[in-house]
């Protein structure tokens, strides 16, 4: 018998990759619980199922619900038995949360603690997933890498309400039992990515000649710098620990049995140098000017950066960026109206 999936914010743009990935490599059955806010994209969702076969699209089902109510019994119902839980929906844009932190609250924080109350009630519930963000742990200074359970300092309000949402997870596995995993990712990409973002952002201003302005330190001389990883990494990488034996994996010394992952991209590549990457992509010149980072974008940090010894212990690599971002770049060229949403 097949198992189902109910994934949060399906939508999203990496939440439509993991339910492309769910679709090629098994035969689950998936519901994508969904409001549609900014973040959501319907448009996203159906371009990747509709390249299926109609048999295969049955295995997708839309329930709309917005998390920052409890499910009810209606809800729970159209839902049906769940085996796995994907809670990938979540207020993400850095700026908007340091204009309305309140709203992060409410989506990141009360919208968790209402997908885990309904996961808690569940009967056979094999594996709760949370998707989280290397944004929790801040500014990572050159030469350290943040493993899973260093210390969080979050610097703006859309990390401290990921952070809070993560404890809550904690929580529910400490106090009820709920089997959970948490995931830190860091710096997505792909196709169909919103265009507000760095990559397709850069895309577009070289493929206008438009100038593109690259964050750096205050002396405009060293640009910041990401693991870049392709979304269809993250959602692999996601499928390999549903499929993992977790169970065999002791608690840490500081004794905490909700296991978290870092996943990281190969390669770490600083904004500068990955912009003249996607100029020379396009046989173009990169028409760019830095900018000091912390005062054009306070609440930002300039270098992030995970360890994921982990994860690669356990048997999972990422795939080099620059393979993936040649590819993306194509796709994004060739398929413009994403550019433009």
């Amino acid at each position: 018998m097949s198992k189902k999936i109910l994934i949060t914010g399906g939508a999203g743009f990496i939440a439509h990759h993991v339910i492309d990935k769910i679709l090629s490599t098994t035969d689950w059955e998936i519901i994508t619980l969904d409001r549609l806010d900014f973040s959501g994209n319907l448009n996203r969702l159906k371009e990747v199922v509709s390249s299926y076969p109609k048999i295969e699209q049955k295995r997708v089902r839309i329930v709309h619900h917005d998390l920052k109510a409890e499910l009810n019994p209606e809800i729970s119902a159209s839902i049906g038995k769940i085996d796995y839980i994907s809670h990938l929906a979540a207020g993400s844009h850095v700026d908007r949360s340091i204009t309305y932190p309140l709203e992060f609250v409410m989506d990141n924080v009360v919208g968790t603690a209402n997908i885990l109350d309904y996961a808690r009630k569940l009967d056979n519930l094999e594996r709760f997933a949370y998707f989280s963000t290397d944004e929790i742990f801040g500014p990572a200074p050159k030469g350290v890498n943040y493993k899973e359970n260093d210390r969080y300092n979050s610097t703006n309000p859309y990390s401290a309400t990921k952070a809070g949402a993560e404890e809550l997870v904690v929580a529910f596995e400490n106090t009820y039992g709920l089997p959970s995993l948490i995931t830190h990712t860091m710096n997505v990409f792909g196709e169909r990515q919103n265009p507000e973002k760095y990559i397709p952002m850069v895309i577009k201003k070289v493929r206008d000649n438009d100038k593109v302005m690259v964050h750096s330190n205050s002396e405009k001389t060293i640009a910041g710098s990401r693991h870049y990883i392709h979304a269809e990494d993250v959602a692999d990488a996601l499928l390999f620990l549903y499929k993992y034996d977790i169970s065999t994996i002791k608690p840490d010394k500081t004794g905490a049995k909700c296991q978290k992952f870092n996943i990281v991209g190969k390669d770490e590549i600083d904004n500068l140098e990955l912009a003249k990457f996607i100029a020379k992509t396009q046989d173009k010149d990169l028409n760019y000017e830095m900018l000091d980072f912390h005062s054009q974008r306070p609440g930002h940090d300039l270098r992030y950066a995970l360890d994921g010894s982990k994860m690669e212990k356990m048997g999972w690599v990422p795939k080099s960026a620059y393979d993936q971002l040649e590819t993306t770049i194509n796709w994004t060229l060739e398929n413009d109206r994403w550019l433009s949403i």
